[in-house]
């Protein structure tokens, strides 16, 4: 058929250029600057999608992101997405579109049947139904309704586009750029403040580019032109067009989502299909515009019926006529400017129902555009299936007309969109003079301006918005000029909104997406729901993707109607993020598939790649576990490395360990508070063991301090631990004592660091120190730490700790130079026999030595259960300490850390197996403890492993009975002390 609704010449799309797209398998044209609402309608078609829950034709209702029916499929394969609204989806050439949520086709759907049943699908129906028999619900309710709910169908391939985010700080930051927007931005910009504007739509002017008007003699649109040529042309403004500001934040900080590659068939290469912003500012300008609402009447759902406003735009900025001969019922004058616009398109308006009791001034002025005008009359009801045909008038006197008509054009007034207004908590205040909510408590720091502030006529909007740009502009210290426009006079007399009109046919909707009816919010009242929030989850009102745009108010005006109550007195539901819907990749970015928690490298990962290393994911590190040569197994190369390692010297990347420096005057006094033992005496260079306490007495992570000068200490963290104990000390330091003149920061990525150790340890470290630096028993002994420069003038840290147990230094240079240092120790080290050792090495070692780590510090255990309650200090406070002290944390009985020996040296001890008695049944009454680490000994010859036993140290020497019913194994085991070799540690000292 062609564009048969297209008006030639008119709008602002570019009518020399024709774009293809197809609809439902259908093959139609458009132009550049349509959306596909504007297109659908410009090639005639009106019935574009089926509502949830009855399954009714649905037309387009709205052109902006309010839209409740036209949701469609959007592309095809690994790119499509459902539930995209036709009236905010930029035409672009290839552009395909579904309909949804219908079966077999879009005029032919069988589930429309479930209309016949509307008598009992009423408010609650779910709630009512599905609970009788109780064994149905997993059986048939649940399944029948997975399978009825939801519209549309989302890909199941991976997306292969890419998502990012980014960050932007300005000084005001302006919400919409529509007439207020643009002088909000104008006034800022041009005082010199760092601006930032951003606009849903791809074509900024908001309402400039649906209505005809002029501004300082310019056409509104071109009025909006020039302004945005100048936005651009000044260097402190950034604008964001096809931006959607969903949400706001503590802070000032606002996030938007920018549609950067959704107007084209695929992201152009190296480009994200959509950007996440967040944007930091001193100062925001909310012109956001605002909402025109329907008029709840029977069979207002019908395709053809569309918001008044909505009609203005398609014919003044797209070219389209949505009909050819048009109704107009309206409450307001502001809706009758629609019938000048249609006639000058040469769009027969065949009446105007206007249902306030007195003929309005505005009605007169466009009487000459309308053939016939219904004071004090209604809407009774809409024929036609499919698109509408007639609608029946009801005058004054109850005469009932019948006009013919493929278009009925409806408005109840203006909502403002003052959503971002309440993100914080603020409540939005009734207005009686304009008939609406507008903004109440604003988040700090935000004006509100034009519609959004229920300033709704040009005027008012140009100046509002000037006044808020340059007072946000004043407000960051800069001096903008005198505003030229004079102030928005005050609003008029009391206005006099429509909300519902009885009529005798059809259900009259509140919610078009989700089919709630005035009768369901009747219902829900009689029911004892009174409050919009409980209206809202009992009828589902306002839970669509449109999230109420159009219906919250009149659901309002219903329910305060049917409890006798005024509306400004019913409140409002509570609006959250995000504004629009927004997709879940946006949210994620890159963090997907295998980037959902990147995968970090330590410095020396290249290195280890070389050596045929085996790695390991540790927490979001990818760590060597072991150093196979060919023909080992797996126990034979964890053998090797930890025999190598104890009679040689071995080398091993800790680098993945915390590292938080703690500097400040104070740093030693804000030590004592987090460890258990005292740190601000511990002499400069020197380094001390630490436990941490969560507040409740649990061990919560250990590690070692060093101190390097008398304001700067240096602090190791478990690596599984490192973000959770950077983010304690941070509320430590900010929530608990602010006083404190103390500093942290996470250095983990900014240092190398690798553990040398094993008898020959020391000559290995002596080999890469530059000359005159002693490193001698008496010059460094276990525990001291000191700054040192290595191969030629590279500054390091130097620590003399083990987790192995044997002589051993922790060296640590900047990550810069963590590789050239691995490769510099195994150079010095291979003629000491040197060789590298990985985690399970590592592992097995620290057992050994009775070291706990992960397992046994497992949020479960206390100081006194792993055996070092002695370090628990008497002197001092700390976090813990009270709640450490409960007398079930300090039973006698209580589960502790012991050693393990199995009688028979070749049987394993399995981490997880229970211990009960020796002669003991292997049941839940008789379990005194579990395993918690395991491992083979290559020096004792025998399997070992850690345990938590109730009363374990007064148990030495017993021999009680490891369980491990999940693998059908039993063995028997000597409890022992947890330090198997070198219980005195003389090899730490030499």
């Amino acid at each position: 058929m062609g564009q048969i609704n297209r008006l030639s010449g008119k709008g602002l799309v570019d009518q020399g250029k024709t774009v293809s797209f197809r609809f439902d398998g259908q093959e139609f044209q458009g132009h550049p600057g349509d959306t596909l609402a504007s297109a659908l309608l410009a090639n005639g078609i009106r019935l574009v999608g089926r509502s949830f829950k009855y399954h009714r034709p649905r037309g387009i209702l709205t052109a902006g992101s309010e839209e409740p029916n036209a949701l469609v499929e959007l592309r095809t394969g690994a790119r499509r997405e459902p539930n995209t609204r036709a009236t905010t989806i930029e035409l672009y050439d290839g552009l395909d579109a579904t309909s949804q949520n219908r079966w077999p086709s879009l005029k032919y759907d069988l589930l429309s049947v479930n209309q016949l049943a509307s008598p009992i699908f009423g408010a609650g129906f779910y709630y009512k139904t599905f609970m009788w028999p109780a064994s149905f619900w997993e059986k048939l309710y649940e399944p029948m309704i997975r399978r009825a709910a939801g519209l549309g169908y989302p890909s199941k391939e991976p997306d292969p586009d890419t998502y990012e985010k980014t960050n932007a700080f300005c000084d005001v930051l302006v919400i919409g750029a529509g007439a207020a927007g643009l002088s909000a931005a104008l006034a800022a910009a041009r005082a010199g403040a760092r601006v930032i504007l951003c606009d849903e739509d791809f074509a900024l002017g908001g309402r400039l580019l649906a209505e005809r008007g002029e501004i300082d003699g310019q056409s509104t649109q071109d009025w909006a032109q020039s302004a945005v040529a100048e936005l651009e042309s000044l260097p402190n403004c950034r604008i964001l067009p096809r931006t959607t500001l969903f949400g706001v934040y503590d802070g000032g900080i606002y996030a938007a989502v920018e549609r950067v590659g959704d107007h084209l068939p695929e992201p152009e290469p190296h480009s994200p299909r959509q950007r996440l912003w967040r944007i930091v500012a001193k100062q925001s300008v909310l012109c956001a515009g605002a909402f025109e609402r329907p008029i709840v009447f029977g069979d207002n759902d019908r395709p053809g019926v569309m918001l008044a406003g909505a009609v203005r735009a398609y014919v003044n900025r797209f070219g389209v006529t949505p009909g050819r001969n048009a109704v107009i019922f309206a409450d307001n004058h502001d809706a009758l400017r629609t019938a000048t616009d249609l006639a000058d398109a040469g769009i027969a308006v065949r009446a105007i129902v206007d249902p306030r009791p007195q003929r309005s001034a505005a009605a007169e002025q466009v009487a000459s555009a309308a053939g016939a005008i219904y004071v004090n009359g209604i809407i009774d009801g809409v024929s036609g299936a499919h698109g509408i045909k007639s609608v029946r008038i009801k005058d004054a006197q109850g005469a009932v007309t019948v006009v013919p008509c493929d278009l009925l054009a409806v408005s109840g007034g203006w909502n403002p969109a003052l959503n971002l207004t309440t993100h914080l908590g603020g409540k939005p205040a009734w207005d009686e003079a304009l008939s609406c909510l507008v903004p109440g408590k604003l988040p700090p720091g935000m004006r509100v301006a034009g519609a959004a502030a229920g300033q709704f006529s040009l005027q008012a909007c140009l100046a509002s918005g000037e006044a808020a740009g340059a007072g946000s502009a004043e407000e960051c210290g800069f001096s903008p000029s005198a505003p030229s426009r004079p102030a928005p006079a005050p609003n008029a007399g009391p206005a006099t909104p429509v909300w519902h009109v009885e009529s005798r046919s059809g259900k009259a909707f509140v919610d078009f997406q989700n089919d709630v009816a005035a009768s369901d919010v009747k219902l829900a009242a009689r029911e004892g729901f009174r409050v919009p929030d409980h209206v809202k989850r009992y009828t589902t009102l306002g839970m669509a993707t449109d999230q109420g745009k159009t219906s919250n108010l009149n659901g309002a005006a219903v329910l305060a109607e049917a409890t006798g109550r005024h509306l400004g007195a019913v409140g409002s539901t509570t609006f959250r993020p995000p504004f629009t819907p927004v997709a879940i990749g946006a949210l994620a970015g890159h963090h997907r598939g295998k980037d959902f928690r990147p995968t970090r490298l330590p410095p020396s990962h290249a290195w280890a790649e070389e050596q045929g290393a085996v790695f390991v994911e540790v927490g979001a590190w990818m760590r060597a576990l072991m150093f196979p040569k060919a023909g080992e197994t797996a126990q034979q190369t964890v053998d090797r490395e930890v025999a190598n390692t104890r009679t040689n010297v071995g080398v091993c990347d800790v680098s993945t360990l915390g590292k938080i420096d703690v500097q400040g005057s104070d740093a030693g006094t804000f030590l004592d508070l987090v460890y258990i033992n005292g740190f601000s005496k511990l002499a400069v260079g020197k380094a001390r063991y630490g436990l941490m306490l969560r507040e409740d007495g649990f061990a919560m992570d250990d590690g070692t301090t060093a101190r390097l000068a008398e304001d700067h200490f240096y602090m190791t963290t478990t690596t599984a631990n490192a973000v959770k104990v950077s983010q304690h000390l941070e509320f430590c330091q900010q929530v608990l004592w602010p006083e404190l003149d103390v500093q942290t920061v996470s250095q983990t990525e900014q240092w190398a660091q690798y553990a040398v150790a094993g008898p020959n340890a020391r000559k290995v470290i002596e080999a890469l120190l530059d000359a005159g630096q002693d490193i001698s028993n008496e010059a460094f002994p276990y525990m001291a730490c000191g700054t040192f420069t290595v191969c030629g003038g590279t500054p390091a840290r130097l620590f003399r700790l083990s987790f192995s147990g044997e002589l051993a230094y922790e060296i640590g240079v900047p990550a810069r130079f963590g590789d050239g240092l691995i490769r510099a120790i195994m150079d010095a080290g291979a003629e000491h026999g040197i060789a590298p050792y990985g985690t399970d090495a590592l592992g097995v070692m620290r057992i050994e030595k009775g070291h706990a780590a992960g397992p046994e510090l497992n949020g479960q255990t206390t100081a006194h259960d792993l055996g070092l309650g002695k370090m628990m200090s008497k002197k001092k406070d700390f976090i813990g300490r009270f709640m450490g002290e409960r007398e079930a944390l300090n039973e006698p009985a209580r589960a502790a850390m012991v050693g393990l020996k199995p009688l028979d040296p070749k049987m394993r001890i399995n981490a997880g197996a229970h211990l009960v008695p020796k002669d003991a049944a292997a049941v839940a009454a008789n379990d005194q403890g579990y395993v918690t680490s395991q491992a083979y000994s290559p020096e004792l010859k025998s399997f070992i492993g850690l345990a938590m036993l109730a009363d374990g140290p007064t148990r030495y020497g017993e021999v009680v009975k490891v369980c491990d019913p999940l693998r059908n194994y039993e063995t028997l085991a000597e409890v022992c002390s947890p330090h198997f070799v070198d219980p005195e540690g003389g090899r730490l000292r030499v």
